[in-house]
C-alpha cells in the first residue's frame, strides 16, 4: 500500500491518496482546495487507476474537488447518508464557505463497520458523529492506520459549534477511537500525524466538555 498526504489550499488541509500497488487501483480521501492537479500529476506519473473518492464528511472544504475528480476520472463518490445532503446542495449546512461550489451526486453510502476495499487494501468504516452528523473514520486493519477526517486531532477534536454538530455523540465516538490499536497512526484532517496511544485524554475525554 501507498499512502501520499498532499496539504492543500487555505485551511491546510491533509488530502490523501490510497494506492494499492497489487491491482493499480487508488482512492482519494476529502479532495480538498487544489488537490485535484497535484494529485492528477501522480496518478498519471505512476500509473494509478482512481476509483474511488472516500469522504470522511461533507464540509466545503473536505468536497471542494470531489465533482472534479469524478467526473474526469469516473471514480464513485462514497459517503456517510447523514452527510449526503450537503455534497448534494452544499452550504445547507449552514455553513458559509465557497458561493460557487457546485453539488455532486454521491454514488454509495457507508454504515458503520462496513468494510470495502480499495483495490487489495481493507478498510473498515467507524461512524463518529460529533463533528456532523455523518462524520466518518477510516480504518486500515493491514497497516494500524486511521484516517479521522475532523473527528481526532492530534491532542484535539473537531468543533462542535457548528450549525449540524452534534455535542452529545462525539464523547462516544471519541471513546470508540480509544478502543483501537494504541499503536495506530492517526491522519487527521488537518495537522500533524499522531498515534491512539499517544491520545491518552480519549479514554477519558470528558474533561474536554466541561
Amino acid at each position: 500500500m501507498i499512502l501520499e498526504k498532499f496539504v492543500v489550499g487555505p485551511l491546510a488541509n491533509n488530502t490523501i491518496l490510497l494506492c494499492s500497488e497489487t491491482s493499480n487501483m487508488a482512492a482519494v480521501v476529502d479532495p480538498s482546495f487544489g488537490s485535484f492537479e497535484e494529485i492528477s500529476k501522480y496518478l498519471k506519473k505512476n500509473s494509478f487507476d482512481l476509483k474511488k473518492i472516500l469522504l470522511t464528511h461533507s464540509h466545503y472544504d473536505h468536497i471542494v474537488d470531489a465533482k472534479r475528480f469524478k467526473e474526469h476520472f469516473h471514480a464513485e463518490i462514497y459517503i456517510h447518508k447523514l452527510d449526503s445532503d450537503n455534497l448534494i446542495n452544499p452550504g445547507s449546512d449552514g455553513l458559509l464557505g465557497i458561493s460557487n461550489l457546485q453539488g455532486v451526486m454521491p454514488d454509495h453510502f457507508l454504515e458503520d463497520g462496513q468494510k470495502f476495499l480499495v483495490g487489495t487494501i481493507v478498510l473498515r468504516v467507524i461512524h463518529t458523529p460529533g463533528h456532523t452528523p455523518g462524520s466518518i473514520c477510516f480504518y486500515i486493519p493491514s497497516e494500524k492506520i486511521l484516517l479521522s477526517g475532523d473527528t481526532l486531532f492530534k491532542g484535539a477534536f473537531g468543533r462542535l459549534d457548528l450549525p449540524t454538530s452534534e455535542p452529545e455523540k462525539m464523547m462516544d465516538s471519541l471513546k470508540k477511537l480509544s478502543k483501537l490499536p494504541k499503536d495506530t497512526k492517526v491522519i487527521s484532517g488537518h495537522g500533524s500525524d499522531t498515534f491512539i496511544g499517544k491520545e491518552e485524554w480519549l479514554e477519558d475525554p470528558k474533561n474536554f466538555f466541561i
